[in-house]
C-alpha cells in the first residue's frame, strides 16, 4: 500500500514563522571583576527591534 502523504506534503502544511532569529550577546562585569558574557537567541519581527531587545543575567 502506498503512502498517503509524502514528507514534502508534511513540510508544506507547517506554518512558517515569519520572525527572525538573532543571537544577542551582552557583556557584564562579574563580582570578581572579570568580564562575562550572556548569550541568548531571540526572535524578533523586524530588524528595527534589535536595539530594544533586553536580556538579563
Amino acid at each position: 500500500m502506498a503512502k498517503a502523504q509524502t514528507f514534502g506534503d508534511k513540510f508544506k502544511k507547517k506554518s512558517a514563522d515569519t520572525r527572525i532569529n538573532i543571537k544577542v550577546i551582552k557583556g557584564y562585569n562579574s563580582e570578581r571583576g572579570t568580564l562575562r558574557f550572556v548569550e541568548r537567541f531571540v526572535k524578533i519581527n523586524d530588524l528595527n527591534e534589535v536595539e530594544t531587545v533586553d536580556i538579563t543575567k
